[in-house]
């Protein structure tokens, strides 16, 4: 019985044999090692990043927070690669190994692995604000809670997004009945402003999980008070 380390005669043609063709070649093809060894495969280790003081204050990375003000300093792509590494994280809570090559693939930023590539200024501005540092040779370590824009970064925003974000902080320190009434007037407001009727304005807010008499009020104040129908 042959010796299980024997490498097949047909992958090292012997010292001065004639180059093998036809049948002979195509088997040193399929036999030969892939020109990519595993170990050649870019990875980077990811964990967690545990912060027991903002974590309780963040928000999660594919929230509407992230996206409307976090998104314009750090830029689509380095967003797309914090949801992507955070959604890694939730399947597997304490790290996993990203095959960098294919994630960059699949964001849409190319294959190159070199220092000015996308795919490394999208990782290196995660570090430079603070969503991400490093965490020992080869890791990385993530935030799974995101917390509010830096004032250094919001006074950079657009002024409508610096007005909107104003609001947002407000609405932060209402109870959360308050917070509920807030966003129904702001619904209602945005639908009656498509012509949509009281009733539908109503009726789609109930829809939407709110309370029926929040719905009712938000719908009623939408329209003002001489809107309003008296009973029969």
């Amino acid at each position: 019985m042959p010796d299980s380390t024997t490498l097949p005669t047909t992958s090292v043609p012997p010292t001065g044999a004639p180059s093998p063709t036809g049948p002979a070649r195509a088997a040193i093809r399929r036999t030969a090692p892939s020109p990519i060894a595993k170990s050649d495969i870019p990875t980077l280790r990811v964990v967690p990043w545990v912060d027991p003081v903002a974590d309780p204050h963040g928000l999660h990375p594919c929230s509407r927070y992230v996206e409307l003000y976090w998104l314009p300093a750090i830029g689509p792509s380095t967003t797309w690669l914090l949801r992507r590494l955070s959604y890694g994280l939730e399947i597997h809570h304490d790290g996993f190994d990203l095959n960098m090559t294919e994630t960059a693939r699949a964001l849409g930023l190319g294959e190159r692995m070199g220092k000015n590539s996308p795919f490394r200024r999208a990782l290196q501005r995660l570090c430079t604000f603070e969503l991400a540092r490093p965490h020992g040779p080869g890791s990385l370590a993530v935030r799974t809670r995101i917390p509010p824009l830096p004032l250094r970064h919001l006074s950079r925003l657009p002024e409508p997004l610096q007005a909107s974000h104003r609001r947002w902080l407000a609405e932060q320190r209402m109870t959360e009945p308050e917070q509920m009434r807030r966003r129904a007037r702001r619904l209602a407001a945005d639908l009656a402003g498509e012509g949509r009727d009281r009733a539908d304005v109503e009726r789609q807010l109930g829809i939407w999980h709110f309370h029926p008499a929040v719905a009712f009020q938000a719908a009623q104040e939408a329209f003002g008070p001489t809107s309003v129908q008296p009973d029969r």
